[in-house]
């Protein structure tokens, strides 16, 4: 079978598991399955399938069909332009998270605090972007801390970050110029409409914390002005019907200046405020 006639096939079961954006994921998974780079693919479109990569080709596609995440299949995610090491311990890192980390590199910091650091994308990524920062990540999965940890390494930023198991602040030191999080926030009504490529396959404590979706928000605004330096700043990622609940929560929590971003879309996303 050829490339191309194995790719036609595969579309078409991907299409009939309801998979969207099947040519696509189809693509990306036989030039994981070939060890070569996409942009090559269409130059061995007339090749015939070697056996070992038709079977982990097919293999690849069955887990597609399931609704498994493609990252999870390829091992990997893009992320404001770096790959990171995804597995089911982890949230997969999301573009519009990358507006998260934007708004975070639009003013100096030299250290930082990731709070719920999951994959580390999000501290690995500001470490990456500013050459004189450190930070610390913060989970209580250890599995998660294990893949931000080899994230660090790959990326060459493991003398910089520091991965620590902590519910929130509960083992935490020092202080910080900044603290970020994406932390859990989809409501418990909210669950059944998320794809199954969310809802089966991603773990639920980086989903949701149950009731309306705000009790991370709650404790991270509380606690937050206790770990802050001076004018130090506080940065979260949020639902986007959350911004009110979250901006007044901020407000109790001793912050000023506190600011709703929207993403590309136009939905609320970021709420940044300083520490009066």
């Amino acid at each position: 079978m050829t490339v191309n006639e194995a790719l036609t096939a595969a579309i078409q079961a991907l299409r009939a598991a309801e998979v969207p954006d099947a040519a696509n994921d189809a693509r990306i998974l036989m030039a994981h399955a070939l060890g070569i780079d996409r942009g090559r693919l269409t130059l061995v479109l007339p090749d015939d399938v070697a056996n070992e990569a038709m079977i982990r080709f097919s293999l690849a596609i069955d887990e597609r069909c399931a609704r498994k995440p493609v990252s999870q299949i390829i091992g990997t995610r893009e992320f404001y332009g770096r790959n990171f090491i995804v597995t089911p311990d982890v949230l997969d890192p999301r573009p519009d998270t990358e507006l998260l980390v934007e708004t975070a590199l639009a003013n100096p910091f030299e250290t930082v605090l990731d709070l719920g650091t999951g994959s580390g994308c999000i501290l690995l990524t500001l470490l990456a972007e500013n050459k004189s920062a450190t930070g610390q990540g913060s989970d209580t999965s250890p599995a998660a801390l294990n893949i931000a940890e080899q994230n660090a390494t790959q990326l060459g930023l493991e003398k910089r970050s520091r991965f620590v198991r902590s519910d929130w602040f509960d083992n935490i030191d020092g202080r910080f110029d900044m603290i970020i999080s994406n932390p859990p926030y989809i409501g418990a009504d909210e669950m059944p409409a998320l794809s199954p490529e969310v809802r089966n396959w991603e773990p639920l404590i980086a989903l949701t914390p149950g009731g309306d979706g705000l009790d991370a928000y709650r404790v991270i605004a509380a606690g937050a002005a206790q770990y802050l330096n001076p004018q130090g700043r506080l940065l979260v990622e949020i639902g986007p019907t959350q911004a009110s609940a979250v901006c007044n929560l901020f407000s109790a929590g001793g912050f000023d200046g506190i600011t709703t971003l929207q993403d590309i879309d136009g939905r609320d996303r970021v709420v940044i405020g300083v520490l009066t």
